[in-house]
């Protein structure tokens, strides 16, 4: 489905669900309007099931838009638009940083070396960017990690937090407000704006996270 958003923008909703194969074609459809270069189609933002597409109104109508949208999504086929990277994330689970695991472990009936361990032992895909530059929204989280959002969030979650909520899993790549449950912190630096490539992740890549050591972070 397309529908406009706004005088200058369209929407494409390909689901309306968390799921690997939606994304990949949120993701496909993404790389190849990027790549056609159409003049007038200013950005794509992909998310889980969805892409917005930014356009310019003096170039482009809607309905012209449209079509050229449309045009896409047919070309798009079961293709991703790149071969997924795997990444691993080595993590300090527990102590200040991770200052939520045991709470965690408690309001989910387990122990907090058992949040650790099926927090590590899944794989995770990188669906979607956002709030801050380089945040990665990574799911789906083992069922028996899902917890609700922080009632009042932090003014403060330092940069290389891995946190949890709802059906995800993220690190906070720089410091900022969050209201995500805490678990850990890796030492891996996720935006550089200096860099070529300044954000470590991109969407559809393949994430697991290491525990440093057996033990449960002290400091």
């Amino acid at each position: 489905m397309i529908r406009p958003v706004g005088d200058c923008a369209l929407l494409v909703e390909l689901g309306n669900e968390i799921d690997p194969v939606i994304n990949q074609r949120v993701h496909a459809l993404s790389a190849l309007i990027e790549s056609a270069g159409m003049n007038g189609v200013i950005e794509t933002v992909p998310a889980y099931a969805t892409l917005l597409i930014h356009y310019d109104p003096l170039i482009l109508t809607y309905d012209s838009a449209r079509v050229f949208v449309n045009e896409k999504i047919a070309q798009m086929g079961e293709n991703a638009n790149r071969k997924p990277r795997q990444i691993e994330i080595p993590v300090r689970y527990g102590g200040v940083s991770g200052m939520d695991l045991e709470a965690v472990a408690s309001f989910r009936g387990i122990s907090s070396a058992d949040v650790i361990r099926i927090h590590s032992q899944t794989e995770y895909i990188v669906y979607m960017m956002g709030f801050t530059p380089g945040f990665p929204y990574m799911g789906k989280l083992d069922e028996r990690l899902i917890m609700p959002r922080l009632e009042t969030p932090r003014t403060l979650v330092k940069a290389g937090t891995v946190a949890i909520a709802g059906e995800q899993t993220g690190i906070y790549p720089l410091d900022s407000p969050g209201g995500w449950h805490c678990i850990g912190m890796t030492d891996l630096k996720l935006f550089d704006p200096a860099s070529d490539n300044p954000f470590l992740f991109a969407p559809g890549d393949r994430v697991r996270f290491v525990p440093v050591d057996d033990c449960l972070q002290k400091e």
